[in-house]
């Protein structure tokens, strides 16, 4: 009798494409199993192989991807992977995976991949932002028994299945790509239906550094992959080379990454007097800023967080006129749910201002007050999220280290981050 290919299909709160999974790997002769976030984990020995299916898990609070990074359910799926199982993530399942540190693979699960706000580039110019849905030509880049979900494609291959996300784009220090890219862990990129790679839009949908869809880990048992293969059967051959890779009892590699990250670093801010800062409180509950203290409490750390929105304005002539239209124009906040308000200036408590060191929205902001808006006097805008974290029963300055080494407040490749006062 021939043995059963059990596959756990992982859903956390707003996974959404189990159905679309589970009759892939079936079209594959692969078992899958639903297993659910707070599901008893013993039940994961009995899983051949993993796959975290899309969505969008926790409402993607803090960045997608990263609360449910923190859920001890990873762990296990991490042990589960060094033995050798393959673990596939899909879209939200591979934000997941790098948020994790399981990609790209570095020593000590150092974070060493982003998946940042997507930007589609034409001609230098940027011409899109935001959640993007669409049909992608992808390329088979490495040798075929290098990966778990490559060996039953040819290097040079082309399947055409769709994408939809808005954090999508790859980005990485350029060290840590050339060593991956001697490695073979660039496994599929964006190509034309011709197979041309260029990094232009429409053939790169999301400006993803070196035109990467998918990227596996050194071993080649684990691979995050943003678009959705489970949708079409176009994909089916991804799933067909789970199965045959574990039937041939997980030939994992002996690849190694030797790229460090360098440890973080919280650096003080000291804002410019010269430019308008505003600081922007929420009326209603903040359910983001909930999400973020109930993981941390699940990790052990009893904080009390409050978020606020930060921009920095600068403006050249007629600044209070300026600062009068922008105020109601109503691009900077919405005035039926929040309020320009001040720092907290909390006994125990720090602030940590976080700003995404390419912020397209906040790009768009700018364009929209000077053009639409007529506010030639904008300079500059600078948006961030101050995160205010204060300690119960001790001094959370004896912590903070910890909590950031959780990376839930900020991806150290995507974000840039400061201490303020």
């Amino acid at each position: 009798m021939q043995s059963v290919t059990k596959i756990g299909i992982i859903q956390f709160p707003g996974s959404n494409t189990e159905r679309e999974t589970m009759m892939a790997c079936r079209r594959a002769s692969l078992e899958p199993v639903p297993f659910l976030w707070n599901d008893n984990p013993s039940k994961l020995s009995e899983m051949s192989g993993f796959i975290i299916i899309g969505g969008f898990s926790y409402e993607d609070r803090s960045r997608a991807g990263i609360i449910a990074a923190l859920d001890p359910v990873m762990d296990q799926i991490k042990t589960q992977s060094r033995e050798g199982k393959p673990v596939l993530g899909i879209c939200n399942g591979a934000q997941i995976l790098a948020e994790k540190g399981m990609i790209p693979g570095l020593k000590n699960d150092q974070i060493g991949i982003a998946l940042t706000n997507n930007k589609r580039i034409k001609n230098g110019e940027v011409v899109g932002v935001g959640y993007y849905n669409t049909w992608s030509n992808l390329m088979m880049s490495v040798s075929s028994k290098r990966c778990a979900f490559t060996r039953h494609l040819k290097t040079g291959d082309i399947i055409r299945i769709p994408l939809a996300h808005g954090e999508g784009r790859f980005i990485m220090a350029e060290p840590l790509l050339n060593e991956m890219v001697k490695n073979e862990q660039g496994v599929y990129r964006y190509c034309d239906g011709s197979g041309e790679i260029t990094d232009q839009f429409p053939v790169n949908p999301n400006g993803s550094i070196h035109n990467l869809a998918a990227v596996c880990n050194p071993q080649g048992n684990v691979m995050a992959m943003m678009p959705h293969p489970e949708r079409t059967k176009d994909g089916d051959m991804i799933f067909s080379s789970m199965k045959e890779y574990i039937e041939e009892n997980n030939p994992t590699t002996n690849h190694q990454l030797k790229h460090q990250e360098k440890k973080l670093r919280l650096k003080e801010l000291v804002l410019d007097k010269r430019n308008t800062q505003w600081v922007i409180n929420m009326i209603i509950t903040d359910n983001e800023a909930s999400s973020v203290r109930n993981a941390l409490r699940q990790l052990g750390y009893e904080v009390s967080i409050t978020r606020q929105t930060h921009w920095e304005i600068t403006i050249d002539e007629n600044k209070e006129q300026a600062l009068n239209k922008i105020d109601a124009s109503g691009e900077l906040y919405n005035s039926n749910k929040e309020f320009i308000g001040s720092l907290e200036q909390c006994e125990n408590t720090i602030s940590i201002l976080v700003r995404l060191k390419e912020d397209m929205n906040e790009r768009l902001k700018q364009e929209s007050l000077k053009n639409r808006f007529q506010i030639k006097d904008l300079i500059k805008l600078k948006r961030g999220v101050i995160w205010n974290l204060s300690l119960k029963g001790g001094n959370i300055s004896d912590v903070i280290e910890d909590i950031l080494e959780t990376n839930i407040l900020f991806n150290p490749l995507s974000h840039e981050y400061y201490r303020i006062s």
